[in-house]
Parts: C-alpha cells; sequence; structure tokens
C-alpha cells in the first residue's frame, strides 16, 4: 500500500529520531523520515549551520526517490521550522503541508515586541560567540533563554552538542517568506511570549495555531502528538477527494 511521506526535521538539541519520540508510531501509516540537519552527526565534529544546506536536505528527501510520487508532509520543530519554510518557499508543490512545532521563525517578526525583545538579549552573545568557548556559550545561552545554571558538558556528546549551539546561526537572520496556499499548522506550549507572538503572525496569514502542553517541545505531549496527527490526517484526506 501507498504510504504518503512525512519529513520530520529538528530543532537545535537532539536529531534524527531521537527528536521525535512519540512520533515513531506514525511509521505504521506514513513513510516517515527523521532528518539530522546539517552539522548535525552522531561521530562526526559539527560545523557552521546553513539554512540553504538544511531546506536542501530537506527538499532532497521530498523527491522522487524510486517511491512513485514526489512530495510530503513537513514536521519541524524549533530551528528545523526556518528550513521547512524556505523548502516550501522554493518548491510549494513538493510541501502537501507544514507543521511547525515552537517554530524559530524570528525573522519574520523581529519588529514585534517580544521578538525584538529577545533578539536584543541574545545579538551581543552571538555577536561574540566565535571569540567563546563551546561550553562558555552554552552555559550564557541557557541563562538567557532559560534562566537556569547547566552543568559543564563531561561526555564527548555533551561536547559536540556544545559545539554544535555555538556554530547555530542566528534565527533571526534567515531569509524567510510566508508561503502562500500551502496547508499550515503551528502548534506551541503556551509557555513563551516569543513562540506564541510567531505563532499568531502566522496564525492571521492563514495558519492553525494550536496550544498543548510540553513546553518547548509540546509534540512530545499526548495531546501535542494527536493534535499533529489529526492535522496530518484531515489534510490528506482532503487533498485524496480532491485529488479523485
Amino acid at each position: 500500500m501507498f504510504k504518503q511521506r512525512v519529513v520530520f526535521v529538528h530543532g537545535a538539541g537532539s536529531f534524527g529520531s531521537a527528536a521525535w519520540p512519540r512520533q515513531h508510531g506514525m511509521a505504521l501509516s506514513y513513510d516517515a523520515l527523521f532528518l539530522r540537519r546539517h552539522g548535525f552527526d552522531a561521530v562526526a565534529e559539527p560545523v557552521e549551520s546553513s539554512f540553504e544546506e538544511d531546506a536542501a536536505i530537506v527538499l532532497r528527501s521530498l523527491a522522487d526517490d524510486g517511491r512513485g510520487a514526489a512530495g510530503g508532509h513537513v514536521v519541524a520543530h524549533s530551528q528545523g521550522a526556518i528550513a521547512a519554510m524556505m523548502a516550501a518557499v522554493e518548491r510549494p508543490d513538493l510541501v502537501f503541508s507544514l507543521t511547525l512545532v515552537e517554530p524559530a521563525c524570528l525573522s519574520l517578526t523581529a519588529e514585534l515586541p517580544a521578538t525584538a525583545a529577545h533578539i536584543g538579549l541574545m545579538r551581543p552573545l552571538f555577536d561574540v560567540r566565535h571569540q567563546m568557548s563551546d561550553q562558555d556559550f552554552q552555559r550564557e545561552f541557557v541563562r538567557r533563554v532559560y534562566a537556569t545554571d547547566l552543568q559543564q558538558p563531561a561526555t564527548a556528546e555533551e561536547k559536540r552538542s556544545a559545539r554544535r549551539l555555538r556554530l547555530q546561526a542566528p534565527s533571526w537572520e534567515a531569509p524567510l517568506h510566508i508561503v502562500p496556499g500551502v496547508p499550515t499548522l503551528v502548534l506551541t506550549g503556551g509557555w513563551e511570549p516569543l513562540y506564541e507572538e510567531i505563532a499568531g503572525y502566522l496564525r492571521e496569514t492563514g495558519a492553525l495555531h494550536r496550544t498543548a502542553a510540553g513546553g518547548h517541545r509540546p509534540h512530545d505531549s499526548r495531546e501535542g502528538d494527536r493534535i499533529i496527527r489529526s492535522f496530518l490526517s484531515d489534510v490528506s484526506r482532503v487533498q485524496s477527494a480532491r485529488a479523485s
């Protein structure tokens, strides 16, 4: 039986299937691909992030790679939402729907109050990130974003994770545009004005906005997972009806 493809794009933390523990079971109903963004590897040393490379990875995953059809749904978290939107702008014919979880699409709302305040807080840190150690940058990043302290990374993977974080380009520099005509769900945790502001902006441009408990990872909650699955099912049903 033919299965529609669903591509999952992670944020700045865990990657691949580890970033989507609640969504593993969707592989029963969909051709599910859990991507790794540019510079995310379990062994290789991290490299500078690239919005363009990430978008290209998403588009390659939507190509007809022998499955008999091109295109699919894209589900993206945090910084991964940037690549998802860029891919949809470049090839809207390949993106059946967008699900953006706590999207870090700050360049769309840079002049709005919560986003402007966040950029004002974080820009000085990103301006000097190449003069800082991985550990110092990670510690200061966590202090500014979450107002808490972080233990020094001890394992090799924790140290690679700290380096990846320092090498991520500021999300407010992403070349983003609204994607007309692509069904879009925005899922937020209702905990942070920054993400609610971005969700509100996207809702005004036609997106559906839903909230679920879970902080920055609402897709890990039972309700968040249900919202994502229900949206994909609804979009797939409408598209099948139009095609028949």
